[in-house]
């Protein structure tokens, strides 16, 4: 064995390898940052939005509640519709004018984008926005990781993709982070609309594009294969990835493969959140109750103690809520909802801080793992254990500590799969295909599982006689991650192997 075998593979590395992959890593820490912060505000964003049901609604239990999920579900929909457009338009950009170009500008889009949906004023142009931000966040991660394929040392790429994808974790723990944060102003009284204050955050990430501008050049593969002739009306085109047998097989089968992680996530894991606040919002409501009875009672304001009780007593006994509130309990109910809201808003900043911790470990743990047992057999535990994970959190999940356990269990098990993703599509298309073959796996999956909240919204309408639909609408939505295991035995196994030219 010579000297280089045995280096350490970060000893591969210069200075300018750790510039393009801390340049990639930051465009999608930020990506990330954006996908969590619309997670994380959407339940405020839709209460805000969605003040009244539809009219055929109006009158029945939680139709408020469930005209506000719906809203929701479609605002997801349309961000990975757009995330989906913008991955197939971007990847194939990416290989026809360059890496670095194509990442600039879908940086420039989400985040700009992301600014705009602080300013909504209603579901439909709030939708609009989520589309057109996800067309920035489709394009930025397949342009990202063919990069980093391509400029690293062949020792260090796994590594270096898996790293790469595991800094969206950090993304994610940052929008929670400053969801946490706005969460207590607001419970303090120092900020409304705190999901708009979001929004703004989103959009600070542009400028990034400036160093990208500044000092990222083009991999060598692509210029190389720019300047070739022959090759140069060939880059980025559709029609060669599903025309030629053996790309066109990758491509299908990846795009499965990708689906059932995707779906999993954005139509389940990503839920989690919302299940927490669901779960919590008893205790949350009782618990403010009682200390507001109490502080009554010390003032001696025995009528307010009285409607204090009585919207306690609604609590616990959601179904005896009156359609029509008196107006002095209507007054107490809104203000006492905005306090709970509040203070829920952190449940749901801990749960995302436990699910995307898992997922910092889990993401890196997939590049040692496929570099030891190889890509399809890490595949094969990783979907197996995002089905068990995420099954059991949505059936079990009921206290405060199971956030700190189970958690980030689900998230180990679940965002493994996007390194995997990451470090798996590059080695499965040739350079002038790179970039838009790793599109098509990742983001027409994304069209299909854009109609994954849909399905959600239909098991929960199932659901709706029983006290949490959101529970078992998520268990039976777990079953996708087994789609993966269907088309693992045809896909190759690539450790080890260079990357196609």
């Amino acid at each position: 064995m010579n000297d280089t075998a045995r280096k350490p593979w970060h000893f591969e590395m210069t200075r300018y390898h750790w510039f393009v992959l801390a340049v990639a890593a930051a465009g999608w820490l930020f990506d990330c940052l954006d996908q969590q912060l619309f997670v994380l505000a959407r339940p405020a964003a839709m209460r805000e939005l969605v003040k009244e049901p539809p009219e055929s609604e109006k009158g029945k239990p939680k139709a408020l509640e469930q005209a506000q999920s719906k809203a929701g579900n479609l605002a997801t929909s349309a961000f990975l519709a757009g995330w989906a457009a913008g991955g197939l338009f971007f990847g194939m950009l990416g290989d026809r004018i360059g890496r670095a170009k194509t990442m600039l500008i879908t940086i420039l889009l989400y985040s700009l984008c992301t600014g705009l949906s602080a300013l909504a004023k209603g579901v439909t142009d709030f939708c609009l926005y989520r589309f057109l931000t996800g067309l920035g966040v489709g394009g930025e991660f397949a342009v990202g990781v063919a990069l980093v394929a391509e400029v690293m040392p062949a020792s260090a790429r796994p590594r270096c993709l898996s790293l790469l994808q595991a800094f969206s974790a950090v993304g994610n723990i940052t929008a929670a982070l400053v969801n946490l944060g706005l969460g207590v102003a607001e419970e303090e009284g120092l900020v409304s609309s705190p999901w708009r204050i979001m929004f703004i955050v989103g959009a600070l990430p542009a400028l990034l594009a400036l160093v990208i501008r500044r000092k990222l050049k083009e991999p060598e593969r692509w210029a190389q294969a720019s300047h070739e002739g022959a090759m140069a009306k060939q880059l980025g085109s559709y029609g060669q990835l599903l025309g030629h047998p053996v790309w066109r097989k990758h491509a299908l089968l990846g795009l499965v493969l990708v689906c059932a992680g995707v779906i999993g996530l954005w139509a389940v894991g990503f839920f989690t959140p919302d299940l927490m606040r669901v779960v919590q919002r008893r205790g949350e409501a009782v618990g403010y109750y009682d200390a507001a009875i109490a502080s009554a009672k010390a003032a001696n304001e025995t009528d307010k103690a009285a409607l204090l009780e009585q919207l306690r007593g609604f609590e616990l006994d959601p179904k005896s809520l009156p359609k029509e509130l008196a107006s002095e309990l209507k007054d107490l109910k809104a203000a006492a909802d905005k306090t709970i809201n509040a203070r829920l808003a952190r449940w749901s900043s801990y749960t995302s801080i436990m699910i995307n911790t898992g997922a910092f470990f889990g993401m890196f743990g997939f590049g040692a793992l496929s570099q030891s047992i190889g890509r399809k057999p890490a595949f094969m535990l990783a979907f197996v254990a995002a089905f068990v994970s995420t099954a059991s959190v949505f059936w079990f999940l009921n206290d405060f500590w199971q956030i700190f356990v189970m958690v980030p269990i689900m998230g180990f098990c679940q965002l493994s799969l996007f390194a995997g993703y990451a470090m798996y599509f590059p080695e499965l298309f040739p350079t002038n295909l790179r970039s838009t073959g790793t599109s098509f796996c990742y983001n027409v999956g994304r069209f299909v599982a854009a109609g994954g909240p849909f399905v959600k919204s239909w098991l929960e309408e199932v659901f709706k006689e029983t006290s949490e639909p959101l529970r078992y609408a998520g268990v039976t939505m777990s079953l996708v991650f087994l789609v993966g295991l269907i088309v693992l035995p045809l896909l190759p196994e690539t450790r080890g192997k260079p990357l196609p030219e």
